[in-house]
Parts: structure tokens; sequence; C-alpha cells
């Protein structure tokens, strides 16, 4: 990436292969003191990420996910908040640094794009001076080559008479373009970590695979790492490496790509997949979203989370009173926290994406009776 006179290193440098994870995040758990008793919004949470690498984390909205994000950062307030467990970021440790290291590492280490760049942005100050101050605070650059950096990082993300534009306010930038200013702004101390909370939430679908395009643009010419937060399958489907799925504070689900969305294993995944619209399904077919509504953190069910809303309880060895009693563990790699078995799993998304008409999207073949003599078969074992 060019630089601008005056610019100091501003991070760790790329990681090089087999130098391990840059983000370690280790039996994270995240509560949060309210009148009504404590809410455990992240539960055990544990995953890694390399550099030059993008984790897609999905699930639907109080899951987890943003709370995960502001804990990496250090932004919980701990008045109110208790996290425990282990973050690590380029070998340092995250949990439990003083306010004063954090703010060394906000914006220069790891940044985040946050989901509604209106109320990111302050109305104040122009785009060109929010971008540059992170950059002055952080390299000790002076007013003149924070600017320049600030124009060189608008052209970089694709405004166009960055020079001109960086003397506007937000209100005078489109819904994309501020988005891309607020890319811009987390970017400017290459980063080695970047986190994006539903970056493309409030963009039209041509405004969002632009805004992708460019996150992969600049990670290839930085080798930064990114955790891809969004509750859209279509966004981590082109974006994402891997996929991190939760429920309930909880990972339910991990994998590449291709794995997570070609071949799911959980129910809860299978939910979010067959109600997800699918070019290659009949238009008037409606969509099956998933039943009932997610658990209070104030009191999560005991067992599987996902038990009161899953269909396949009957199913699991044990009968269905297993799901209720014992919560499943995640296996490391490739998994899902189900008390199914492999090939209860495989047969079950295969039975779904048959009912759904998506055989198209699914890499397992679905089999004549859909799985369900399978599935009948392996939960009377």
């Amino acid at each position: 990436m060019p630089t601008t006179p005056g610019r100091e290193a501003a991070g760790p440098a790329p990681a090089a292969p087999g130098d391990g994870p840059f983000l370690s995040v280790t039996d994270l758990r995240v509560r949060f003191t309210t009148e009504d008793g404590p809410v455990r919004a992240v539960d055990g949470l544990s995953f890694t990420l390399e550099r030059g690498r993008t984790l897609g984390i999905v699930g639907e909205s109080g899951s987890g996910k943003s709370v995960t994000s502001l804990a990496i950062l250090g932004l919980h307030d701990p008045r109110t908040t208790t996290v425990s467990g282990r973050i690590r970021l380029g070998g340092r440790e995250v949990t439990g640094a003083r306010e004063r290291d954090l703010e060394r590492l906000r914006g220069n280490t790891m940044s985040m794009i946050f989901q509604d760049p209106l109320t990111a942005l302050s109305p104040y100050h122009t785009i060109g001076r929010q971008i540059a101050e992170p950059y002055r605070k952080h390299t000790g650059a002076s007013k003149r080559a924070a600017r320049e950096r600030a124009v060189e990082m608008l052209a970089k993300v694709g405004i166009p008479r960055p020079r001109l534009r960086a003397g506007d306010y937000p209100h005078q930038f489109s819904g994309g373009m501020r988005q891309r200013a607020m890319i811009a702004m987390a970017l400017v101390c290459d980063p080695g970590l970047l986190i994006a909370d539903e970056p493309t939430t409030a963009l039209d679908v041509t405004v969002q695979a632009q805004i992708l395009d460019l996150l992969g643009e600049l990670q290839q010419e930085s080798g930064t790492a990114i955790v891809l937060i969004t509750h859209d399958l279509g966004v981590v489907a082109g974006a994402a490496d891997n996929i991190l799925v939760m429920y309930a504070g909880r990972a339910v689900e991990r994998g590449s790509a291709a794995e997570v969305l070609g071949a799911p294993r959980h129910p809860y995944t299978w939910g979010l997949l067959r109600s997800t619209p699918d070019l290659d399904s009949d238009p008037d077919e409606p969509l099956r979203p998933i039943p009932g509504t997610p658990p209070s953190l104030l009191a999560p069910p005991p067992g599987c989370p996902f038990h009161p809303r899953c269909a396949f309880p009957p199913r699991v060895a044990g009968g269905p009173g297993r799901c209720s009693a014992e919560r499943p563990e995640l296996p490391e790699g490739r998994g899902a926290a189900c008390h199914l078995t492999a090939d209860q799993q495989r047969a079950g998304w295969s039975a779904e994406a048959g009912r759904a008409g998506a055989t198209g999207s699914a890499s397992v073949p679905v089999p004549a009776d859909g799985g369900a003599d399978l599935l009948r078969k392996e939960g009377d074992r």
C-alpha cells in the first residue's frame, strides 16, 4: 500500500503462512448486569482467524455477534459488563488489558466498520478530518500529511474527486459513499484485523456487491484478517472463507463456507438456509421461517438452546429428553453442536433441501425418501 511522507509503521507486519492465528478467541463469555438478572450474551465462544482470511459470523439478531465484536475491541462498559475468557491479537493479550493499551490497538492494529455510518460518523466534522484523526493519533503525522493520507484513502475506496469530497460532511455523502468513507477510516492505519459489523445492511444490492468487492481487494493488498458479521447468508457465501454460526450466544456450527452452505449439519443452519429465497425454487412457494423465537438470554433453556424450536429431538439417540437435558459441545474443526449423528445430519439436510426444492445448492444427494428412513433408523438405535 502506498505511503505518505512522515508515516510510521502502524501495526504488525502480515503474518507469514504457518505463523498461526492472528486472532484467537478462547472460551469468551460476556455477561450484562440488569435489574432482571445477568444476561448471558456470549457463552463459551472460541474461534481463530489468520491474516488474509475472512471469517463470517452469522445468526439471528440477539445471537451474540455484535457483542463478540465489541468484546474483541474492549468496548464494553466494565461497570455493567463482565468479560471472561481469552482474546489474543497478534500475540498480545487483549482481555483485561488497560484502557490506554487498548486505545493504542483500536484503529491501529484492530479496527471496526459499524452498522450505520450515519450515526457512527460525527455530523460536526468533515469526512477528511475524521479519517485523518486516527492516523495522526497513531502515527504522529502532521496535519498536512494526515490530510494527504485521508485523500489517498478516499481515492482507494472509490470516492470520486477525493480531494474535494474530503471537505464534505457526512450528510453530503450518499449511503454507499458514507460506508466507503467508514472503510477508509477503518483501514487508514493498515490494521491487522478488521471487524465489519453488518457493513451492507442498509445498502441496495448493487452497492452491497461493490462494498464486498472493495473489502476483498483491500484484503488482497494488505493481508488484513476480516471478521464479517451478518445475518445475510448471501453476503458470507461470496465473501467468507470460513463460517461460524451462532445461536443464543453460542457457536452451533463451523466450517469452510463451502461446507456450511453446501452441506450444513445443524438444524438451525438448515432453518437459516431454507428461509432464504432461492433463484431455482418455485416463485409461488412460500418461504419456510424457523418456528418460534430465540430464547431469552436471562434464562436460556437447559440442554441444547435450540431444542424448543427444533423438530428433530425425537430422532436423537436416547430420546427427546436428551436435547433438553444435555448440552451438545461443538467439536474442534468442522462440526456442529448437535446430538444427531453424522449420518443423521447428512440425511437431515438432504431431507430439508429436498422439501425446499434446493437440491442444486446442496452437495449431499437427496435419497428417494428424503432421508426420513435413515433419520428413523438412527433415532431408534
